[in-house]
């Protein structure tokens, strides 16, 4: 999506956190965090669990220089802030309509190769993720260079900010308290981790949708309309993180069993319920396995 030129995104919750050296990966991380690191690498970080402090975080910068929708539209530090901002008021509208009291993230922190976070230690090889302790999203853009290169992605602006939907979508089920109830250790096609990414889709798509009916102070809507090219774009996305696409690159085969974030056609499915009907139908949990 494209943003309108003269939107204020200034105030967008969105930092970039100064690069910090000497960071282990996986030193002391959270059972939490490890079961939502890796949103679409689908990489089993179990092993990571325990051994090893935290370092100290790098400094936190303000992106001051991000203040129009012309400085998202050309640079991509500026289009994650505009992309906070717009969910921000799309889910203060939102909210009520699945019953939620919402309040935002703290933060959407932009980092260089590895971060401290309250989750404990990570770096880009985990991809984006949002670590519920400290109610941040975390997020090394080079991830989009992958998402492309590596998983077969078509990239495009509304591509990036799907990623950074689908996260803000994880931090409105911890403050639901979907999170903590769903953590079983299971997985499989039909398990609470796959039903937790897929209802993150799902309320990715609601907000694409309303988007741009998202306004900043002065009632200037954010973004235009969504294009068709766009529209199908953060469809590739989403079909290029699926668990059987990634299983069948990495793995040569496919195990259903193993299953933590849902098939390629079940993430664009609900991203598009999402969007078709909004975040009232992203209730993936009431779902028969059959239909999920």
């Amino acid at each position: 999506m494209t943003f309108n030129p003269n939107a204020d995104i200034g105030g967008g919750k969105t930092s970039k956190r100064g690069r910090t050296t000497g960071i282990a990966v996986g030193g002391g991380l959270g059972v939490v965090a490890l079961f939502l690191l890796s949103q679409f690498l689908g990489v089993d970080l179990s092993g990571l669990a325990g051994g090893g402090g935290g370092q100290p975080a790098g400094s936190d910068t303000a992106l001051e220089e991000c203040q129009t929708g012309q400085d998202a539209n050309e640079r991509i530090d500026c289009r994650m802030k505009g992309a906070a901002a717009s969910l921000e008021d799309y889910w203060q509208a939102a909210g009520p309509e699945i019953g939620l009291d919402y309040t935002g993230p703290q933060d959407l922190v932009i980092f260089d190769q590895a971060v401290s976070t309250g989750c404990g230690n990570a770096s880009s090889a985990t991809g984006p993720f949002y670590c519920p302790p400290d109610q941040t999203i975390y997020i090394d853009t080079s991830f989009y260079d992958q998402l492309e290169s590596r998983l077969g992605a078509s990239g495009g602006p509304l591509a990036e900010m799907y990623v950074v939907a689908h996260e803000w979508g994880h931090h409105v089920q911890n403050i639901t308290g979907i999170l903590s109830q769903s953590q079983d250790g299971q997985t499989g096609p039909s398990s609470n981790a796959v039903r937790v990414e897929l209802q993150a889709d799902c309320f990715a798509g609601s907000w694409v949708a309303a988007a741009s009916r998202t306004e900043d102070a002065s009632g200037v809507p954010f973004l235009q309309p969504v294009t068709r090219e766009q529209y199908a774009q953060a469809l590739d996305a989403a079909a290029a993180v699926g668990d059987d696409r990634i299983q069948e690159a990495t793995q040569g085969q496919v195990d259903p069993h193993t299953f933590t974030h849902g098939t390629s056609e079940q993430r664009m499915r609900w991203f598009e319920t999402g969007y078709e009907q909004g975040a009232g139908a992203c209730d993936t949990f009431s779902v028969d396995p059959g239909a999920l």
